[in-house]
């Protein structure tokens, strides 16, 4: 049976992509700086001042003009994206900037894309291996708290987090920005997408290599977030192969089993 996401989400509406992007960043730089200490804070920073650089560079190119200087207030600085407030708020004035200059805008997919590959990229090139496995770490830490907050989901509507409400009360709105079939087998969902906002915007940008960091951990941290029980099987990728491929199973027998997680 094939469904669009839109039949599928029959719960509470999306969270903002402001929000998702804060817990993402929070996350991130707290496992950096756990494994890295005060050097791991500074990759950090770096990797912010790296994508505000690119941020001026890209509107300079695009306009053909000799350059061009954002203000602050149109800059993602490392103090903003703790706050999903101050994300938004960055990101209206960024998104006039690009509108006013006969641009079309990035969407708030291809910014935290952006912030993702920039930060991976200055902890990478700094820390190496370690490095590699401290971003995986915090992009698993993210990804189980929104499992969580999945499961909190569904028992605000009074579902259990058992596999079949997992898709309907999923966090993120994904809109026309992505391509997908999704097909519910008896004991199993399958899911193949062929468009990928983030995907898209790392393969654009050259980082690859960077994004697949968050491609390995994400979708089987949030199944395990919403129910311990719940697993991913994530055979192809975006990034490697053009398609991403998901099989969510729930362990045999285990259907019920974590249906308390949802309650707390």
């Amino acid at each position: 049976m094939n469904k669009n996401l839109n039949e599928e989400n029959k719960g509470l509406e999306p969270i903002s992509m402001y929000e998702i992007t804060a817990k993402l960043y929070n996350q991130l730089s707290k496992s950096v700086a756990d494994h890295f200490g005060e050097q791991g804070k500074y990759a950090v920073v770096e990797g912010i001042q790296n994508f505000t650089v690119e941020q001026g560079r890209e509107i300079t190119e695009r306009t053909g003009k000799h350059r061009y200087e954002l203000k602050p207030s149109e800059l993602f600085s490392s103090q903003k994206l703790i706050d999903p407030k101050e994300i938004e708020q960055t990101f209206t004035k960024y998104t006039k900037v690009q509108e006013n200059e006969g641009l079309e805008a990035l969407t708030m997919y291809a910014i935290m894309a952006k912030i993702f590959a920039h930060i991976s990229k200055s902890v990478v090139e700094r820390f190496g291996e370690e490095g590699r496995e401290a971003v995986m770490q915090g992009v698993g830490t993210f990804g189980e708290e929104r499992g969580r907050d999945i499961a909190r989901r569904a028992a605000a509507v009074g579902k259990p987090n058992s596999m079949d409400n997992y898709l309907s009360n999923y966090d993120m709105g994904r809109s026309e920005l992505f391509e997908y079939n999704t097909i519910f087998h008896p004991k199993e969902i399958e899911q193949t997408f062929t468009k990928c906002a983030f995907g898209e915007q790392w393969k654009k940008d050259g980082m690859e290599e960077y994004g697949i960091l968050y491609c390995h951990m994400i979708d089987p941290s949030i199944a395990k977030g919403f129910n311990p029980n719940f697993e991913v099987v994530h055979d192809q990728y975006v990034l490697k192969e053009g398609v991403c491929h998901f099989r969510f199973q729930m362990k045999d027998g285990q259907e019920k089993q974590g249906d308390g997680e949802s309650k707390k």
